[in-house]
C-alpha cells in the first residue's frame, strides 16, 4: 500500500534569478503533525503564479520517492530533500506510469482526484539549480501529478493512501504527459484522454486542439503552445531576402503611402495569405541596414506585392521610405510570414481596425471580394478624419462587390456629411457595436493600437463571442509572457550591453533591433532579453512551445534539442542560436 511520507508547504516569496525577481511558491519544506487540506490549498501553503499552478484542479502536487532515487542517481546528487521538486505530498508508491487521470485516493480524512500531470515550468529547475529540469521530467516520464480535493480534511506523514475509485479509460499520468509534450502521440490514447471528465480544463483544451489538428478537413488548425493556449496557424517562412524593385509609390493620405514592389527577375513570388507581413530591409543613412515588418495591403499578384506604410516622425525606416525612396530603387524583402491570416469557413466575419491597422484587414477584404465570398461581413474602421482615412474609396468599392457587407466608419475629429450614413463621429462603443448585430458565431479580426483592440475585444466578448473567435494583430512586439517574474518598467528595446558579438546578425523585426550574435548568450531568447525585447516563455527548455516564434529568414540550430520540433518556418528561441544571419518576428 502507498504511504504519505512527507507533507510539504511553503508560502510564495520573492527570489532573485538572473537579474529578475520571481514570485514563487516552489520552495516547500516538510512539516510535522496533521495539516488541514482545503479545496485550494494545504494549511500554510500557497502558489505564486496562479495562471500556471494552484486552483481547484491543481490544489496539491504529488511526487514519488522512487523518482527521488532516480534523480539522485541520474544527477549524481545526495542533497535532494523532500519538497525540493515543489511537491506538497512526497509519497512511497503511486508511480506516474500506474496512477491514472481520474483515480481517487483517500489520505487521512481527505479524498483526492488525479487531474493532470505537473505543468512544465522553469521554476523547478531554478529550485534545483538544474536549468534543464523541466525537459528532463518529461523526457524521463517522471512529471508527478496534481490532485483535486474532493473531501476536505486533515492529513499527515505516515497516512496510508487508499485507492477508492479507478479513473475511466485508465490513462496513466506518464502517458497523458507524453501525449501533450512528446511527438507522435497515440491517436487512440488521445481519444481516450478526451473521455476523462476529471482531466483539468486546460489539458482538455490542448487535447481537443491536437485532435482537431489530426483531422484532414481541419488542416488549418494547428496545435501550438503546450500549456492549453491555442497557437494560430503559421505558414512556412521563405528562406531568405530577395531584392525587389519599387514600381510606384502612391500617397494614400498625408501620412500613409503605398509601395508597389515588383520582382527583378520575373520569377513567381511566394503566395501570401491575406493578413501576412513582409520583412523589408533598407539601408538607413550611414548605419547598418534596418529591418521592419509591414503588412501586405492587397492580394499579391504573381509578380508584385503592395505594402502601405505610415510615416512615423521618429521611425528611421518609415522616414526613409517617405522621404527618399523612389520608383526604380531596390529593396530587400523576406516573407511573406505571420499567423494573423483570414481563415476559410462559413461563419460571419468582422474586420475591425483603427488607423494604419487597416492594412492586413484590407488584404483580407481584397481576397473576399475577389471570390465574391457569401459570408456576412462587418467592416468597422476608425480614423482621425476624412483626410486621414486611408483606402476609403478602395474599401467602399470592395464592400460593394460582396453580397452581404455592412460598413461602419468612425471619425474621431470630424462630423460626417449628410450623404455618409455609414459614418459616425466619435469611437465605437459597447452599445454601438451591439447595435451592429454581429452574430455570436462570427470570426473577428482586430488590428490597431493596443487600447483600441482591448476595448473592441471586450465589447465583442460581452456580446457573446468566445475569446478564440477574436484574433488580433499588433505591429509592435507582442505582450510578454514571463510567468512568475515581477513586472518592472518596460524600457525601449536597445543594443545589448557589453562587448559586441562577432557572430551572424540577428534581427528582431517587430522591435527594430539588429545585433551580432555572441556566444555570451546561451540562446536567442537570452539575446532578446539582453535587448529588453518583450519575450514569451515558460519552461525555457524546449518543451512547452510558449516561445515559438516565426523565423522570417535564416537558419538556426538547437543547443538543447527540443522534445518536439516546432512547425516549419518557426523556431523555439529558448534553446536555439543562429548559424546564419537570421530575422525573427519578435
Amino acid at each position: 500500500m502507498a504511504t504519505l511520507l512527507s507533507v510539504n508547504v511553503g508560502l510564495p516569496k520573492d527570489v532573485s534569478w538572473r537579474g529578475r525577481t520571481v514570485h514563487t511558491g516552489v520552495w516547500k519544506s516538510p512539516v510535522q503533525g496533521p495539516r488541514m487540506v482545503r479545496r485550494l490549498n494545504i494549511e500554510g501553503d500557497g502558489q505564486g503564479d496562479l495562471a500556471g499552478h494552484g486552483g481547484e484542479f491543481r490544489a496539491v502536487l504529488v511526487y514519488q520517492l522512487e523518482s527521488y532515487h532516480h534523480w539522485r542517481r541520474h544527477l549524481g546528487r545526495d542533497d535532494l530533500t523532500f519538497g525540493i521538486f515543489g511537491e506538497n505530498f512526497t509519497v512511497d508508491g503511486l508511480p506516474d506510469d500506474e496512477v491514472c487521470i481520474g483515480d481517487r485516493y483517500r489520505i487521512g480524512e481527505a479524498e483526492f482526484e488525479v487531474t493532470q500531470p505537473r505543468v512544465t515550468c522553469y521554476r523547478v529547475g531554478m529550485r534545483l539549480g538544474e536549468p534543464g529540469m523541466a525537459s528532463l521530467l518529461v523526457a524521463h516520464h517522471r512529471p508527478g501529478f496534481y490532485l483535486r480535493v474532493i473531501t476536505e480534511g486533515r492529513v499527515q506523514a505516515g497516512d496510508a493512501i487508499v485507492l477508492t475509485r479507478k479513473g475511466p479509460e485508465e490513462l496513466s499520468v506518464a502517458d497523458t504527459d507524453a501525449l501533450l509534450y512528446l511527438p507522435d502521440g497515440d491517436s487512440a490514447k488521445l481519444r481516450r484522454a478526451l473521455n476523462v471528465p476529471a482531466l483539468s480544463p486546460g489539458w482538455q483544451q490542448s487535447f481537443r486542439e491536437l485532435a482537431a489538428a489530426r483531422q484532414p478537413a481541419r488542416e488549418p488548425v494547428r496545435p501550438g503552445r503546450r500549456d492549453g493556449t491555442r497557437h494560430p496557424r503559421e505558414e512556412p517562412a521563405r528562406p531568405g531576402f530577395k531584392p525587389m524593385r519599387v514600381a510606384r509609390i502612391v500617397p494614400e493620405t498625408p501620412t500613409v503611402s503605398s509601395i508597389y514592389l515588383d520582382t527583378t527577375d520575373g520569377t513567381p513570388l511566394p503566395e501570401a495569405l491575406p493578413g501576412q507581413n513582409l520583412a523589408l530591409r533598407l539601408a538607413v543613412g550611414d548605419a547598418a541596414s534596418a529591418v521592419r515588418s509591414y503588412s501586405l495591403s492587397s492580394v499579391p499578384t504573381a509578380a508584385g506585392y503592395r505594402i502601405s506604410v505610415k510615416h512615423e516622425p521618429l521611425g528611421q525606416v518609415s522616414s526613409r521610405i517617405h522621404t527618399a525612396l523612389l520608383p526604380g530603387d531596390l529593396v530587400d524583402i523576406a516573407g511573406p510570414h505571420g499567423a494573423f491570416v483570414l481563415e476559410d469557413g462559413t461563419r460571419p466575419i468582422a474586420l475591425i481596425s483603427a488607423g494604419i491597422g487597416a492594412t492586413p484587414l484590407l488584404a483580407m477584404l481584397h481576397r473576399l471580394a475577389a471570390t465574391r465570398d457569401p459570408r456576412p461581413l462587418w467592416w468597422i474602421h476608425t480614423a482621425h478624419d476624412r483626410a486621414h482615412h486611408a483606402f476609403a474609396d478602395e474599401t467602399h468599392t470592395l464592400l460593394a462587390q460582396l453580397p452581404d457587407a455592412h460598413e461602419y466608419i468612425y471619425y474621431t475629429s470630424e462630423t460626417p456629411r449628410p450623404d455618409e450614413a455609414h459614418v459616425t463621429r466619435g469611437r465605437p462603443t459597447a452599445p454601438s457595436v451591439r447595435a451592429m448585430g454581429i452574430p455570436t458565431d462570427a470570426d473577428a479580426y482586430l488590428c490597431g493600437p493596443p487600447a483600441f483592440m482591448d476595448d473592441l475585444g471586450g465589447f465583442l466578448r460581452d456580446q457573446g463571442l468566445r475569446p478564440e473567435q477574436i484574433r488580433t494583430e499588433r505591429f509592435s512586439a507582442l505582450p510578454a509572457i514571463n510567468p512568475g517574474v515581477t513586472p518592472t518598467g518596460a524600457p525601449r528595446p536597445h543594443q545589448p550591453l557589453g562587448p559586441q558579438g562577432t557572430g551572424p546578425l540577428v534581427t528582431f523585426a517587430r522591435s527594430g533591433i539588429t545585433t551580432p550574435w555572441s556566444p555570451a548568450h546561451r540562446s536567442l531568447l537570452e539575446l532578446a532579453e539582453a535587448c529588453d525585447i518583450p519575450t514569451r516563455w515558460a519552461c525555457r527548455t524546449g518543451v512547452c512551445h510558449t516561445c515559438i516564434t516565426p523565423l522570417v529568414s535564416g537558419d538556426v540550430t538547437y543547443t538543447t534539442p527540443p522534445l518536439q520540433l516546432p512547425e516549419a518556418g518557426t523556431v523555439l528561441v529558448c534553446c536555439s542560436e543562429p548559424i546564419t544571419e537570421a530575422v525573427l518576428d519578435l
